[in-house]
Order: C-alpha cells, then structure tokens, then sequence
C-alpha cells in the first residue's frame, strides 16, 4: 500500500490515483513495487531494481533504501531517474521521469521509529548489496541485531529517497493493440498533456 499525503491537485497526479485505487479495487498484489532505473556516470552503468514506493507526499514519490548500496552511488553520480510500475490487474503501466534527492536525517528517524523492529533490525544488520560468504550468515546477522535495545534509532546509513517526476505517461493495454498512451509533461513550470500513438 502506498500512503498519500496531501497529493498534489495537479493532473498527472489526479490520474495516478484515480489507476492506483482502480487497481487496488482489482486486488492488484505488489501494488507498491516500482522498478527504479538509474545511471551510474562514474562507472558508465545503467541498472534496474524494483522498491516499494511508501509515500506521496505533495509532488513527491519516497522509498527506502540503504545509503551504502550502488543505487546511492548512481543517485549522487547522476541524479535523473526513470520510475515504472505494472499493474496487470488492470493492464495499465506508469512510466515516470524524475529528479532524486536524499530525504531530510529527520523525516528518517520519524519514519524508522514507526516500523517494526523485524524491518529495523534488518536494516541494521543488512550491508545491502554487499558479498557475503552464505544466507546463513544474513540469519544470523539478523538474528544479533534483532536482540538490540536500540532499534528505534535510524543509522546514519539508512533513509528515504525523494522523487519528484517531471513526466508521466500512462499506458492503457487494450486486446485490439489499440493502445492509450496519455502523456503529462512539465513544460516551463505548467503540465502539458498530450497522447502518443500505439
């Protein structure tokens, strides 16, 4: 579930919802996982991974993440990402272009000391994407850090990302491959909308 906050009134974002709770009323699973695209100028890399998209808040699109894995170093190196989700429920792909930026060592510690202590622990004890000799030694970091009296307090190596999207289009799959392709892009500060052929 994502949680809206005070969305934007804008009308890429009036859209997005309206498809978000079609979806969710079509029992969509995963309706959350939004696959992250990004580019890696120092080591002249594109890579995708899927996150769980967590809150809208005004105009912009938070996850969390670890702020030591590679998609940081994307993030820093290059700070323009590309956002998809899939919701097959109702056949209808968002395609998302954005800016990405750090949120706020504060909103961090709110969100952190609101999640259960299994999810801190993990992040705790996780070097996200790092090697590591077995699974059995990701149990039993987990299980250390799980006996912590701290797990309440957000490590410096941990928070959210921010994204704020400077175009949407919106895909609408048809049987016929008579496709609708909506597009909403930022022009000069101002939505422009516009569709695109199948």
């Amino acid at each position: 579930m994502i949680n809206f906050n005070n969305p934007s009134k804008e009308a890429p974002y009036i859209v997005f919802q309206e498809k978000y709770k079609k979806a969710l009323d079509a029992d969509q699973k995963n309706i959350e996982a939004v696959s992250i695209s990004s580019f890696n100028k120092k080591i002249d890399e594109v890579d995708s991974r899927f996150v769980n998209l967590k809150i809208i808040n005004d105009e912009e699109f938070i996850f969390f993440s670890n702020y030591w894995s590679p998609k940081d170093s994307a993030f820093e190196s290059h700070n323009q990402i590309a956002a998809t989700f899939f919701w097959a429920s109702i056949n209808t792909q968002i395609r998302i272009k954005a800016k990405i930026k750090k949120t706020s060592k504060e909103f961090n510690q709110i969100y952190f000391s609101n999640r259960s202590k299994e999810k801190n622990a993990l992040a705790i004890s996780s070097n996200q994407s790092r090697k590591i000799e077995s699974f059995n030694m990701v149990q039993e970091n987990f299980k250390k850090s799980l006996m912590s009296d701290d797990l309440k307090k957000c490590p410096d190596y941990w928070g959210g990302y921010s994204f704020t999207p400077y175009y949407f289009e919106f895909w609408e799959g048809h049987e016929s491959r008579v496709n609708k392709r909506e597009v909403f892009d930022m022009v000069d500060g101002v939505w422009k909308q516009s569709f695109l052929q199948p």
